[in-house]
């Protein structure tokens, strides 16, 4: 059997890859946005929270500006000044000054930051006091016949924790929602493509001639599949019980018109006849032994096509085939002047009865052939380690060791070709072989002279 060349199939890329493309694509897009959403939507108000507490400061002390005569007098009591410097985070800072421009309490770095607001008014600026950078309230107070201004500042250390917990906030539950999707995702994929890997296993898993229907639950988009699929084995099984057919015809009718030749060829050479034509009676004789043979190889070759077995395989035994074979070969091996012995133990393999003793003839058929007068050719059966070995080893010339993969091709003949095969013994074996899952090999004997064909057929147990 040659071996099947690579099936190259067209591919137009992964319906997975697509599908996770398509549904991680936009969900890669959304998230960016909705972490920036989040981390707006949450960060704007804690801050606006922060500035309306740093105002509320700002009101507190402008409360306690008035007006004495021409003076501006600031009633801050110490004990108020520590509670409102008070902050296990952040520090804090705050200053009056007058409508001239002249620090009249508090913290000299915010003389000059921030604008000069009306009375009533309140503003918030950014600035830096001693390289850190501070958030300011400004807030307008009227002082007779001027403005005062009323600065409180602190640094940003909670405005930044808050920011940074933000952030971490946002990404992780985008994060969560990335993977929870994505996860979410990959299973719908995998569950919604699982049907098809269902139906290429079964399909992967069948024989040639299990054509029976596939026992698969398909979703609505790959019933057709399925059903384009079932449509396929019907076609498939008629093609196959036409051939059946066919085979049946073939053998009926080359074997009954060449047996018949060669009937009729022996009875003439029994019958009396001119010495001159005994030799063309010979020749002829050999010649429709050889077809008739040759038509029984095609057919066997044809018959071990597992598209075209039709008995079930069976549980055997080697040794009763090889038993069987051996009142066929015998007559055989003695007209070639050959010792064919055996040495049989049990060894059991599932097959095909008709298939396996086609197998162990065109081996045996081989070593009489090829081995020449006074050899010797012995069939074993064994068991190795569980697995069934069927052997025919001969002290013949044996087959060079660069032709021995190409005598398993069809009609091949190793040299130097004697004996009237017609190169079709060993790739019958291989077919047979395969068809039942074992193997051949072609081997050195141990005395070091001949062949050794070893099948070693698969473990029934495994």
């Amino acid at each position: 059997m040659t071996p099947e060349p690579p099936i190259s199939v067209q591919t137009s890329g992964s319906v997975k890859r697509t599908l996770f493309a398509w549904l991680l694509l936009p969900l890669a897009l959304i998230v960016p946005a909705g972490a920036a959403l989040q981390y707006w939507f949450s960060a704007r108000p804690a801050i606006a929270a922060f500035d309306h507490a740093l105002g509320d400061t700002a009101l507190a002390l402008a409360n306690l500006v008035r007006i004495d005569g021409d003076r501006v007098v600031f009633e801050l009591t110490p004990e108020t000044e520590r509670s409102l410097r008070t902050d296990q985070t952040d520090v804090i800072y705050y200053s009056l000054v007058d409508q001239t421009g002249h620090l009249l309490s508090g913290d000299r770095e915010l003389l000059n930051v921030g604008p000069a607001e009306p009375p009533g008014e309140l503003a918030y600026v950014d600035a830096r006091v001693d390289t850190r950078p501070v958030r300011v309230a400004v807030r307008g107070v009227a002082c007779g016949s001027g403005v005062c201004q009323v600065r409180v500042a602190e640094t940003m250390l909670k405005r930044e924790h808050m920011l940074s917990g933000a952030a971490k906030g946002a990404a992780a539950t985008m994060f969560l929602l990335v993977v929870t999707m994505a996860a979410a995702i990959a299973i719908g994929v995998t569950r919604s493509l699982r049907p098809l890997d269902g139906v290429g296993t079964e399909i992967a898993q069948r024989s040639l001639e299990d054509l029976r229907p596939l026992e698969v639950s398909a979703p609505q988009e790959i019933a057709p599949l399925v059903t384009a699929l079932d449509r396929l084995f019907v076609r498939l099984r008629h093609a196959t019980q036409a051939q059946q057919a066919f085979l049946a015809d073939a053998a009926h009718q080359l074997r009954t018109p060449l047996t018949s030749l060669k009937t009729e060829i022996e009875l003439a050479l029994l019958e009396p006849h001119a010495p001159d034509v005994d030799a063309a009676l010979r020749r002829l004789h050999a010649q429709a032994t050889r077809g008739a043979r040759l038509a029984g190889q095609l057919l066997a070759m044809a018959r071990s096509d597992p598209g075209a077995q039709s008995a079930e395989p069976e549980r055997l035994e080697l040794k009763e085939v090889a038993s069987a074979a051996a009142d066929e070969w015998v007559p055989h091996a003695v007209a070639a002047g050959i010792d064919l012995g055996f040495s049989l133990a049990p060894a059991s393999v599932r097959g095909r009865r008709f298939l396996l003793r086609e197998m162990l003839g065109n081996l045996v058929h081989n070593a009489l052939e090829y081995a020449g007068r006074g050899s010797e050719v012995t069939v074993r059966s064994y068991t190795d380690h569980g697995n069934a070995v069927l052997e025919v080893e001969d002290n013949g010339p044996g087959i060079a060791f660069d032709e021995r993969d190409r005598v398993f091709e069809r009609f091949y003949r190793a040299s130097p070709g004697n004996g009237s095969g017609s190169g079709l013994g060993l790739a019958i074996v291989r077919e047979i072989a395969v068809g039942h899952g074992a193997q051949v090999d072609l081997l050195d004997p141990p005395s070091g002279s001949g062949l050794l064909v070893r099948v070693r057929f698969p473990n029934l147990e495994a």
